[in-house]
């Protein structure tokens, strides 16, 4: 249009689809009741002090690979899956995405 100035396209949130896949379980988790935040914030710090990461970090893989772990602490305390189960679906999910062909959406069979 004339006259109007240019508008930058809005930088992503998030560096890839899991880390919003992980952030909105984290969120829908939250709102259904099964930790609150101020939990949350006590996990997820120890997790990033732990592995000698600061709160700053911009959101990239370090900080939601804690982020996950984090999660999955939570799930294994709540009994809604054990670590070894995590391990299994992050095992399936990794398979999945190598033999995907590149710009194909990621599925899992089965």
């Amino acid at each position: 249009m004339r006259g109007c100035p240019e508008v930058a396209a809005p930088e992503p949130v998030f560096a890839e689809p899991w880390h919003a896949q992980v952030f909105a379980l984290t969120v829908h988790l939250n709102e259904a009741g099964r930790f609150s935040w101020g939990e949350w914030v006590e996990r997820f710090s120890a997790t990033l002090k732990r592995h000698g990461l600061s709160r700053e970090l911009d959101g990239g893989e370090d900080y939601f690979r804690a982020w996950l772990e984090t999660l999955e602490v939570f799930l294994a305390e709540d009994g809604a899956a054990s670590p070894a189960e995590a391990e299994v679906m992050r095992s399936r999910w990794e398979e999945a995405y190598l033999s995907t062909p590149h710009g194909a959406p990621v599925r899992l069979e089965g």
